[in-house]
């Protein structure tokens, strides 16, 4: 019976480009998250205006990463690594973004 040798290559796929932007935009976000907490501590919940606006653009940044993350899905030879995670860590930010912002308007 003659052997046979089976060789496995390993592909290296590069990473999308439009899913390691997304997991920036989540990092982004899950910063400015962790600055309002700390500036929210420091001024004892009166930060105001200054923490409204972070809070709405971190928003942005959420969202149009979880759009850029689930875009990326359709890449073709990509390695989804970074989709995967931009999309979920931006799809998490962005429920807790918005439960804050449901609990600010009660």
């Amino acid at each position: 019976m003659a052997k046979r040798n089976f060789k496995y290559k390993l592909l290296k796929k590069k990473h999308s480009p439009r899913g390691i932007l997304s997991t920036v935009l989540g990092g982004i976000s899950l910063l400015l998250f962790l600055a309002a907490v700390f500036c929210a501590l420091v001024f004892h919940g009166n930060g105001g205006l200054y923490l409204g606006a972070m809070g709405l653009i971190a928003i942005a940044l959420s969202v149009y990463g979880f759009i850029l993350g689930l875009k990326s899905f359709s890449d073709k030879e990509r390695d989804l690594f970074y989709c995967k995670a931009g999309a979920l860590g931006n799809g998490v930010l962005m429920v807790i973004w918005l439960a804050l912002f449901l609990a600010g308007l009660a």
